[in-house]
């Protein structure tokens, strides 16, 4: 039976390199459908065609140099592109939006890790998104040795897991500060070595915020 919400919800899936961001979205997005939601499942960098542009120039072109500033502003306009194209509409529609990553990973990744200036890339984004925030951040949490050879594990490194440890290791912290500086929002979800057991935390936290939003037909 289709469920329907009081609005469209916006549920974002964050985390270092290799803590299981995709496998579980796309789990939870099968499995909400099964349960009649409407779902859009979504990633960043390359949820447009424009996007997938994008995406290919800051992970795969690796005899491209980017500088911080024009790393930011290429993760920007692909969130811009991506809100406007496929994450407002769906959200207007009400529908639940799973996305994996959306702003929070900016300032963990290019604020913490590259150490640029928090205000400037807040800015930045503020103007990308419209202000648009997530209703729910799914936080993966997993120690970057463990997380950076599941990652190798499974495809060749791109451009941002080919980066030192120090950097990696930047941005878990940021992901752990921001989620202390936002616990209403973001929720820290600690990797198991089973994936059942971490998914069962991810199910319910998500399906917690989506039963505050229900209606009856």
């Amino acid at each position: 039976m289709a469920q329907k919400l009081k609005r469209g919800l916006f549920v974002t899936f964050e985390g270092p390199e290799g803590s299981g961001k995709s496998t579980h979205s796309q789990r939870l997005a099968g499995e909400l459908m099964s349960d009649g939601y409407d779902v859009v499942h979504t990633a960043e960098p390359g949820g447009t065609p424009l996007g997938r542009g994008i995406r290919d120039m800051l992970l795969e072109k690796q005899d491209v140099r980017l500088g911080s500033r024009a790393e930011l502003f290429l993760f920007e306009a692909d969130r811009a592109q991506h809100v406007e194209e496929a994450i407002t509409p769906a959200l207007e529609a009400r529908k639940i939006v799973l996305c994996d990553r959306f702003n929070t990973a900016t300032f963990a990744y290019q604020g913490y890790g590259l150490g640029m200036d928090m205000d400037f890339v807040e800015r930045i984004d503020e103007a990308a998104t419209g202000g648009l925030q997530p209703d729910l951040t799914i936080l993966m949490d997993v120690d970057v040795e463990t997380g950076l050879a599941r990652a190798g594990a499974e495809h060749p490194a791109d451009r941002m897991e080919k980066r030192n440890i120090r950097f990696h290791k930047k941005v878990r912290q940021g992901y752990l500060d921001l989620a202390k500086r936002s616990p209403d929002r973001i929720k820290v979800v600690k990797v198991r070595e089973k994936i059942d057991e971490t998914y069962s935390f991810v199910k319910e936290e998500v399906y917690a915020l989506i039963e505050r939003y229900k209606r009856a037909e």
